[in-house]
Parts: C-alpha cells; structure tokens; sequence
C-alpha cells in the first residue's frame, strides 16, 4: 500500500509546486481578461466553476492521480475569483499625481531629469522614475514619497545630484550687465529687471534652482541662505 502512495504522493507535491510557481502569472492573466468589459463578471465566475468542477469529475471517473493534480492547481483559483485590479481611473491618476506634486519641493529644477516637479511627479505616478531623483527634496522628500506610494526607502540617486541647504539666488548689483539670461533661465519669474540694467531677485519667490547661475556671463550671481533661516 505505502508503495501506491508514494507515486500519488509524489504527482501531488509536483503539481502543488508547480501550481505555486505559476499562480501568480495566471492570476495577472486573468486579470487582464477581467479588466476587459466583454469579460466581465459571469463568464469569469463560470470558468472558475469549470475549472473548480474538474476535481470532481476526475474522481468520480476513478482518476485518483489527475484529481490529485487538479486539488493542487487549484491553489490558483482564489486569485480568479478575486475582484479585478481595474486600470487607475483618470481622476485617480490625477489625484495621485497631485499628492506626489504636493511632496516635491517644487525647486523646478530639472534635476530629476524632467522638466519640473510636475513631470517628475507623473513620471513617478505612471512608474517613469524612481521617487530617489529629487535632490532638493532630499532623503526627507524620498522617505515622504515612499510612505506615500508603499515603496521601500531607497538613496538618493547620485547620478542627480547631491543634497545641499536650502539657498536663494543674489545677483551682485555692481557686477550685473543686464543681459537678461538670467531671467530667461528662471522658471517661477523670480528675477527682475530691464536689458542693460541691474538685475534683482525676489527672495520670497526663488526657489533656489540655481538655473540662473550657469548662464551668466559675468559670475555675479550667489547663491546665499534664506533670510528666514
């Protein structure tokens, strides 16, 4: 008798295993099949219930092994019968991207590789980008991002920049030319001022991007603490 059983047995532990390592990309399958409205609902449910009645059948045939092997594919068919995961409405999309913007420190720097706290922000929602490419935001901006979104904590990628103080933009007055490409290079209109006359940055509205500082011709721009540090 121990001997019947040991081929059972063993059918049983291989099918379990098998079943195991596959569930997981059915249960994706099947939900992809579900998320498609010709699909929806009952003939899921039915399927399901086919696929549930085959143990039986192979029993009441007097094929113990493929009952056997049916019972342990079946560790699969909870993730069948599970509520689709639903592709993230737009509402919901723009709603997570909000919540993301709102953690960003919103510098418009670029330095994340995009073209502002906003693009940063969807690519992040859409699964673009890392949530470790702000470096404004520092390790305290990637560990509000992960709590956020349910992501480990991870570096800052280095490859973005380093964290530094927060600072603002001064333009030296009596070395300033006006040329102007210190304003076209800011991107909250921080920076005033007319062609060939002096320059000046509005503090409350600089964000320390330091987007100015690389275009101008005459290094007369620093980049110093806030006045409320």
């Amino acid at each position: 008798m121990p001997f019947f059983f040991a081929p059972l047995l063993a059918d049983f532990v291989a099918a379990l295993i098998l079943g195991w390592l596959l569930g997981p990309a059915l249960q994706d399958r099947f939900d992809e099949v579900a998320a498609d409205d010709r699909w929806r609902g009952v003939p899921i449910r039915v399927f399901a219930a086919f696929i549930g009645s085959l143990p039986f059948a192979a029993l009441s045939a007097g094929w113990l092994h493929w009952a056997c092997a049916a019972v342990a594919w079946l560790g699969w068919l909870p993730g069948l019968l599970r509520p689709a995961r639903r592709p993230a409405q737009t509402d919901d999309r723009e709603s997570l991207i909000e919540s993301i913007d709102r953690l960003l420190p919103q510098t418009q720097c670029g330095q994340c590789g995009f073209g502002g706290c906003r693009p940063y922000a969807t690519a992040i929602a859409e699964g673009r980008a890392q949530i470790n490419r702000c470096p404004p935001g520092g390790a305290d901006g990637i560990a509000a991002l992960a709590e956020l979104l349910d992501r480990p904590r991870i570096p800052l990628d280095p490859a973005c920049g380093v964290e530094k103080p927060s600072a603002v933009a001064f333009i030296v007055e009596d070395d300033c030319i006006g040329c102007t490409k210190c304003i076209q290079a800011c991107p909250v209109d921080a920076i005033v001022g007319a062609p060939k006359r002096m320059h000046t940055v509005i503090a409350d509205l600089c964000t320390g991007c330091e987007l100015c500082v690389p275009p101008c011709p005459v290094d007369c721009i620093r980049m110093i603490p806030p006045a409320n540090t």
